[in-house]
């Protein structure tokens, strides 16, 4: 049985893990009648489907990674290749100015042509020293991402720095947020970025918070690329 693996693997203790299989237990039991008398009502064939679809729905999730610290987008990279692992279709869009290379890009692009990935690259500007042509580029970006929160055919799909969008207004948040819980029931989402609300943080399945408690540049250490980029 692989339940207590899994509950391992995310954190739970001893006593939330018995929970766990207890419920899994007691819950496949309880679930045996209805399931008969839907399969005796009812083409069995139609019963298993829809049961298999119930599954994979229960199975995707939304992650957001916020925080100040380091290492959010390097998580979700990290989720981008599991994934390939397994040979699901991946999107990366990057809602950021992108005017330097990174690793990542670099490998997507030039091993990994099957992920579609889009980068905002238009030279957005933090302190907003131009923002109509902030929201502009947002809105185009969007544009790119939001057919992916449409498309069945996409298993993994990568919001990178979603965040400032919201916090900075550039996109509307109940769009953003329409789209994230109407996506495909097959498809599994990640967004990073500080901040974004907790609008977004409600309708998140798992929110991870990335706390600095120390930072490299702050003693002097300049980004080194494979390692910060």
């Amino acid at each position: 049985m692989v339940g207590p693996l899994f509950g391992q693997e995310v954190g739970l203790g001893v006593d939330q893990i018995a929970f766990f299989l207890a419920a899994s237990i007691l819950g496949g039991a309880l679930a045996q009648y209805p399931i008969g008398w839907l399969a005796d009502k009812f083409d069995r064939r139609w019963v298993l489907i829809g049961l298999s679809v119930a599954a994979i729905g229960s199975c995707v999730v939304t992650i957001l990674l916020t925080g100040n610290g380091k290492g959010k987008t390097s998580s979700a990279f990290g989720m981008v290749m599991r994934a390939l692992g397994y040979g699901h279709k991946v999107g990366v869009v990057q809602f950021i100015k992108g005017e330097q290379l990174s690793g990542e890009e670099i490998y997507l692009k030039e091993q990994c042509p099957q992920v579609d990935f889009y980068q905002m690259g238009t030279g957005f500007t933090w302190d907003t020293q131009d923002r109509s042509g902030d929201i502009a580029a947002a809105i185009r970006t969007w544009a790119v991402a939001k057919p992916m929160l449409q498309d069945p055919s996409y298993n993994l799909v990568v919001l990178d720095e979603l965040t400032y969008m919201i916090a900075y207004n550039y996109l509307p948040e109940d769009e953003i947020i329409h789209a994230i819980n109407n996506r495909p029931t097959a498809q599994s989402v990640v967004v990073t970025g500080r901040g974004g609300g907790t609008a977004l943080q409600t309708v998140m399945d798992t929110v991870s918070e990335v706390k600095e408690i120390k930072h490299a540049f702050k003693a002097g250490i300049m980004a080194r690329k494979g390692v910060d980029y």
